[in-house]
């Protein structure tokens, strides 16, 4: 999971994992905060279009790689079909 993607919760350690085992009362709950709703708000808007761009950038590298692997074997064989009709 991407950091920014749970941006609103707070990451426990294995510490806090352990005593949240015993923590009947629910009193380890604990969350991020802001200084307003409108500030935690724009944070997590925010924090979401960097997951979006951050997506976005990815498949269009890996697009980039496939269209080029592609490229490379289409040339291949259109160099191996011309040299078989020159033959």
């Amino acid at each position: 999971m991407d950091l920014l993607s749970s941006y609103l919760y707070a990451r426990p350690s294995l510490i806090e994992g352990v005593a949240r085992m015993v923590d009947f009362g629910n009193t380890l709950q604990a969350y991020n905060t802001s200084l307003s709703p409108e500030q935690a708000d724009y944070l997590a808007l925010l924090s979401d279009w960097v997951v979006v761009g951050n997506d976005l950038k990815k498949a269009m590298a890996e697009f980039k790689e496939v269209e080029s692997q592609i490229n490379d074997t289409l040339i291949a064989q259109a160099r191996k079909a011309l040299a078989e009709a020159q033959s």
